[in-house]
């Protein structure tokens, strides 16, 4: 690589670029750690990109019309951070970059959402940001579908490296993105052959732009260290009505001995490298210094978008004040006043309704909702007449019908639900999706993220336990509940009848977050015979049945084992055993609560049984704790993996029935 050529070729540009990466070599090696070989690669691309074409504005970062810029390769952080700080984003501070990764700093090792203004998402699980990104992209087209390109017109930009296009999601994601036409989603690939083992030829042969290419994207290869080249490239991207594709051939750790090597792609730190790596790019300033004309001319790029953004928000002040209203409400992500009284119709007729699985619940309270909040982007992969996710009049998201809120997704688990943690961090829409909670599995790396970022998606997971029956214990979920449950920042819901699914329902919508609906197959007797305003399920737990004498014994349950409790709470009270019954919709709920209302819920005293068609692990706090003991107290469910039956049967064979629980109780007296 002939670094003088490329230097005396586009010196401004070069000296503008080389800020990005003394910058980065500066703090990882004050940090002694870090990866310093990407930003230093990639600045070239990053710093065209910044320059000419990003719309941003960092006293504004949160502006709904910014252009997005994703760094899907979270490993590079420093060059994310370099270009806030250079720009002159006033949170991220010189003081900051030299407390890159130290504690409480808002440079964390990969970027964080909500944690640092200019950071889009959390990356660093590689090939999330690129799956963020389309629904990044996806909700940028339905807003401009609903309010107008006055009001919602911009681009979604995206750096990925080989890793990112290696993970399973990336191929997701482009198959989606490509189905889906997103026009306004650009990927620069950054096509440098080494990942931390070595070359990519080591492990990967795969042609990406011919994948790219045969996903239905536009696809360009350019030298990632032309500035002219890679001007022509993106403006090349924004023209065509295609997602696009640049591979940007980059030299890890530009100027290094590492250069094109592993080492290149973690912390450089040794003091000699970094002094003949500033000396081949012509820099002489201080660590942590830059020229003042070098730092000027960055912060003009950041300037340049405060007229963008008050010519927009001129447009929006000109908008009729419901519209404005409207939009706001929707960019807040406030509920709509409509929605309580939605959620109270549905909860109103399901008192004496028949029995109904609730998957039917969801669906009879998506009809509702779906009506009122035209923010909801619903969508299934592949399980539409499963999940029951689609309800009347949402019309189907595609390229000839923005105005659509129904993603078919496809067998695309972990591709969905990456999409919809970008499409709820993009603000303005509300998704939700479904599929069976088996496969909760190849979703688990973005519903992680999910409740990470808090952001305010819905997983609506049906067919929930052994209950699905004859399908058998390959998508029958045991342990499912537990790894949701140990998730922090997740709400899991497991509603017993149509009130507490409408229930549920509303905290999801109403309440930061995500949250996850756990749904039955098999049809569940209501049992919430009388109708109140108040939401029960809002407590996580609460207590259902009384015991009618003296209290002797409580059963807990959730979802469909609820019935099974209130059948053995008539034989033991016929036995004379006082039975109180306590329904479990969300434990995370019920953990928040004060230890008043808890020993409320749990007195202490009596006996515990809890039941669930899953397995025991995370029933031991509430089993144990709150005055329970070892001695007294029992669990009936699954301990093994399903099998394949009808699901009356599965019940009787595991257990998991009315007679043994109130079996289990009594011998515990």
């Amino acid at each position: 690589m002939d670094i003088a050529s490329l230097r005396n070729a586009h010196f401004e540009h070069w000296r503008l670029a080389a800020a990005i990466r003394t910058l980065t070599l500066d703090a990882v090696a004050a940090a002694n750690s870090g990866h310093s070989g990407m930003p230093m690669g990639m600045a070239d691309v990053a710093t065209v990109l910044f320059d000419k074409h990003l719309r941003f504005d960092p006293k504004a970062p949160f502006w709904p019309d910014r252009d997005r810029f994703i760094l899907s390769n979270g490993h590079g952080s420093m060059l994310l951070y370099s270009l806030l700080y250079l720009t002159g984003y006033p949170d991220m501070t010189l003081e900051q970059i030299k407390d890159f990764r130290q504690w409480e700093s808002r440079t964390p090792g990969h970027p964080e959402v909500h944690h640092t203004a200019g950071v889009e998402t959390t990356t660093g699980p590689l090939g999330q940001g690129l799956g963020n990104a389309v629904g990044f992209a996806i909700a940028e087209e339905s807003l401009r579908a609903r309010f107008g390109a006055k009001v919602m017109d911009h681009w979604t930009y995206v750096f990925a490296g080989d890793g990112c296009l290696m993970e399973g999601v990336s191929h997701e994601a482009i198959s989606l993105a490509g189905k889906q036409q997103l026009s306004r989603l650009i990927v620069c690939f950054d096509d440098n052959g080494i990942t931390i083992d070595g070359k990519v030829s080591m492990a990967d042969v795969t042609d990406q732009g011919a994948r790219f290419a045969a996903a239905g994207w536009h696809v360009q290869s350019i030298d990632g260290h032309d500035p002219a080249a890679i001007d022509v490239a993106i403006q090349a991207a924004k023209e065509d009505p295609r997602p696009s594709m640049i591979a940007c051939k980059t030299h890890i750790a530009l100027g290094s001995s590492a250069q094109d090597t592993a080492k290149g792609h973690g912390a450089l730190t040794d003091a000699k490298l970094i002094a003949d790596v500033k000396a081949v790019y012509g820099w002489d300033a201080a660590p942590f210094e830059i020229p003042a004309d070098i730092k000027a001319r960055w912060e003009q790029m950041g300037q340049r978008g405060a007229q963008a953004r008050t010519e927009w928000e001129a447009r929006i002040a000109a908008l009729p004040t419901a519209r404005q209203a409207e939009f706001k409400r929707v960019a807040e992500g406030e509920a709509p006043r409509k929605l309580a009284a939605a959620i109270r119709g549905v909860k109103q007729a399901a008192i004496g309704a028949k029995p109904v699985a609730t998957r039917k619940s969801s669906e009879l309270v998506l009809e509702a909702v779906n009506a009122v909040m035209p923010e909801t982007i619903g969508g299934s992969a592949d399980l539409t007449g499963s999940n029951n996710t689609l309800t009347k009049d949402l019309g189907t998201f595609e390229p000839g019908n923005r105005k659509g809120r129904y993603v078919y997704y496809g067998i695309r688990e972990h591709g969905m639900a990456a999409a919809m943690n970008g499409m709820a961090l993009h603000g303005g829409v509300l998704p939700y999706g479904g599929t069976f909670m088996c496969f909760a599995d190849y979703a688990r790396p973005s519903i992680r993220l999910s409740a990470l970022m808090g952001a305010k998606v819905v997983y609506v997971l049906t067919h929930d336990s052994i209950g699905l029956g004859e399908d058998g214990p390959t998508h029958q979920p045991v342990e499912h509940l537990a790894m949701l449950r140990a998730t922090p920042n997740l709400r899991v819901f497991r509603p017993a009848d149509t009130v507490e699914t409408a229930e549920a329902w509303e905290i999801a919508l109403t309440q930061p977050g995500p949250s996850v609906l756990a749904l039955s197959r098999q049809n569940l007797k209501p049992v919430r015979t009388e109708h109140t305003n108040k939401n029960l399920s809002a407590q996580g737990a609460y207590v259902l049945a009384e015991a009618t004498g003296k209290r002797q014994a409580i059963l807990m349950a959730s979802g469909s084992e609820v019935e099974i409790a209130m059948a053995a709470r008539e034989r033991l009270e016929a036995e004379g055993v006082g039975t109180r019954v306590v329904s479990v919709p969300c434990m995370e709920l019920f953990a928040q609560q004060d230890e008043k209302v808890r020993r409320r819920v749990l007195p202490p005293g009596a006996v515990r049984v809890a039941v669930e068609a899953a397995v025991r692990q995370p029933w031991d706090r509430w089993l144990l704790g709150q005055g329970g003991r070892e001695g007294k107290a029992a669990f009936v469910g699954m301990s093994s993996f399903g099998a394949s039956a009808p699901a009356e049967v599965l019940y009787e064979k595991f257990g998991i029935t009315a007679e043994n629980v109130a079996r289990t109780a009594q011998s515990l007296l």
